[in-house]
């Protein structure tokens, strides 16, 4: 599938674009307009955790049919997401969730859409172990990773967490107007689209915006009107069958049941104010990362905004006439990264 596949993303090209920073280094443009949380993970990088870490992305070794990486889902040609509504994996299983971008994973945590794992490093390692994703079991994972020179699964684990990490992209047309200082790095309807999202449209309630950095996200879960069929009327019988289950098995039914993964963040607290509730997205590279949401049900950004606008608003939906919405979309077009180079980002291959 991704036969002879390279990244402009290798470790060489981070150092080159000045991602990977030593100690006392000027911030680069690149890292423009990120929260400071990310520029730390980047400084703080070791190179040759990154490089292996790299190695591993795209090694289709470590999975049971070596036919999938973690590049398979995560695409450096998508901003590092996936481009389908639902996450492919080994021999064409569907997953339940969308696989969404990794550019700036140094701010998502926690991380799932449900939050489950706290750390990068509790969580690089699952999909590799995940009947529908790379599908290896934990000894499968432990003599493949020896095998392919990775080590233990420690130093694997180790080794991925510190290249997504490393995945740090600012400098989008946005960071340039508001923390660089370029009154003309956004155009008229990209700026009313500014005042709206801070203001009557209340979307940094939620996707944040801070003096430093912005991150467009508030980290927390919220709830949507996102419908499966059959849920409603199995309600109880679903969320007690969570009950005391391992989180190897809970693991494997939010991946193979959607009505298990419709649950959101009850799944990991067991909390009924939780039904439903997901982790709140980045909006970072948002136009070049279609579909939307945890199940990957809007099919373009307008979709998405009129959804978040209507259904999740606290009280009344704001009023937004047809300029205010085109507006909106405008701005958050201007915040893709100068680094997310949906045309250029890979070379000799792809899907």
């Amino acid at each position: 599938m991704l036969a002879g596949f390279k990244s402009a993303w290798k470790p060489g090209a981070l150092v080159a674009a000045g991602l990977l920073l030593g100690s006392g280094a000027p911030t680069p443009l690149r890292l423009l307009g990120l929260p400071p949380q990310a520029i730390h993970a980047v400084e703080a990088a070791q190179p040759e955790l990154v490089e292996l870490g790299h190695k591993a992305f795209y090694d289709k070794s470590l999975s049971g049919d070596g036919q999938v990486a973690c590049v398979t889902c995560h695409d450096p040609a998508k901003a590092f997401s996936e481009g389908r509504p639902l996450a492919i994996g080994i021999s064409g299983r569907h997953g339940t969730r969308n696989a969404p971008s990794l550019l700036n994973a140094a701010f998502s945590a926690p991380f799932f859409w449900d939050g489950r794992r706290a750390t990068l490093e509790a969580q690089v390692l699952d999909p590799l172990t995940n009947g529908n994703e790379h599908g290896l079991s934990t000894e499968a994972l432990a003599q493949k990773a020896e095998a392919a020179g990775y080590g233990s699964p420690a130093h694997l684990r180790e080794a991925l967490a510190a290249y997504v990490g490393s995945l740090a992209a600012g400098d989008s047309p946005f960071d340039r107007y508001q923390y660089g200082g370029d009154p003309g790095a956004l155009d008229p309807a990209q700026r009313s689209g500014l005042l709206l999202f801070q203001g009557r449209a209340h979307c940094a309630d939620c996707h944040t915006l801070g003096p430093e950095g912005a991150s467009f996200t508030d980290g927390q879960f919220h709830a949507i009107q996102i419908e499966v069929p059959g849920v409603a009327g199995r309600l109880a019988e679903i969320t007690s069958g969570l009950v005391g289950l391992s989180p190897e098995r809970l693991d494997q039914l939010i991946s193979d049941d959607p009505q298990v993964a419709a649950l959101g963040r009850f799944a990991v607290t067991l909390d009924p104010k939780d039904i439903s509730r997901f982790k709140t997205p980045s909006l970072r590279n948002v136009a070049v990362t279609a579909p939307y949401f945890h199940d990957g049900s809007a099919a373009t950004l307008a979709e998405a905004l009129d959804r978040e606008i209507y259904y999740r608003s606290v009280g009344a939906p704001p009023v937004l006439n047809p300029a205010d919405r085109a507006d909106l979309v405008a701005f958050l077009g201007a915040l893709t990264s100068s680094a997310a180079n949906t045309e250029n980002s890979s070379q000799g291959g792809g899907r």
